[in-house]
């Protein structure tokens, strides 16, 4: 670049400073960017909001966290991110926050399990049902996320995923009762953790103790799942028909929104959540 003598305008250095802060440390709350910069709170608030409004930026709702967007530009990654996932989902997720009165999260596979990106949770504070935080997983076999998931995917990515959760020792009745509510779930457009299944996993005993429910769908695009949304209750303080009667309209137009916006984005068709 050539060299002027002109001026620099101080606040536009400063925004970018924060902007490139924010990459660096892939995510960070208006704390660590005080610590980081030295800039006044109240200065850096209006930096990030400005930041936000013009699509730099966005803020996580599970902790807080700023973090570059995830839009694709030229040259981006074809492959759809977490991160980009997360993004579309977070206001998506404040709409259902005012809809439903349980907590959500959102999870994309992983090998291992469905990995939490975003959830709902902090707007709802119910101490006894927090859910996250990010970067948990999910698991395939014994969480509703995970089986809507499941159910969704194609035959060579499932066989390929079940590849890694099958026990070393044959268990036909397991896969029958395996194949049985994968059956269930797309035939009905939802997936619940009951009925329990045998295989153990890192989930397995944590999902009969805490005392959850939940029941998920899928998030699709062009025809393939990418995600996993899901609502989940306590089991002493509701019934899970009522909470699926009451609620399940509310989370699959959730998830249909979010396939519209990372549609929008890439300019692909979306998916109908349960298809």
């Amino acid at each position: 670049m050539i060299e002027r003598k002109v001026k620099t305008v101080r606040a536009l250095e400063r925004g970018l400073q924060v902007l490139s802060e924010i990459d660096r440390r892939h995510g960070a709350n208006l704390h660590e960017l005080h610590l980081a910069l030295g800039l006044p709170k109240a200065t850096l608030l209006r930096m990030v909001v400005t930041l936000g409004k013009h699509g730099h930026i966005w803020q996580r709702l599970a902790d807080g966290a700023f973090l570059p967007s995830a839009r694709l530009g030229p040259g981006g990654s074809p492959d759809i991110s977490g991160d980009e996932i997360a993004e579309a989902a977070s206001q998506r997720l404040v709409k259902l926050s005012e809809q439903v009165a349980w907590p959500s999260a959102i999870g994309v596979p992983r090998a291992d399990g469905l990995e939490i990106v975003e959830t709902n949770s902090p707007l709802l504070r119910l101490d006894a049902i927090n859910l996250g935080p990010v970067g948990m997983r999910l698991s395939y076999l014994h969480t509703a996320t995970g089986r809507a998931y499941l159910a969704a995917c194609d035959g060579d990515e499932r066989a390929a995923i079940l590849d890694r959760l099958r026990p070393a020792q044959e268990d036909p009745a397991g896969e029958r009762l395996l194949e049985e509510l994968l059956g269930v779930t797309r035939d009905r457009g939802y997936a619940l953790r009951e009925p329990f299944h045998p295989w153990p996993d890192r989930n397995w005993q944590a999902v009969r103790q805490d005392g959850r429910r939940s029941m998920a769908v899928p998030v699709m695009l062009a025809g393939r799942p990418v995600a996993s949304i899901n609502i989940t209750w306590l089991q002493r303080r509701t019934e899970t028909a009522t909470v699926v009667q009451r609620n399940l309209g509310a989370l699959r137009r959730t998830a249909e929104a979010i396939s519209a916006d990372l549609a929008a984005r890439r300019g692909l068709a979306a998916g109908r959540a349960g298809t």
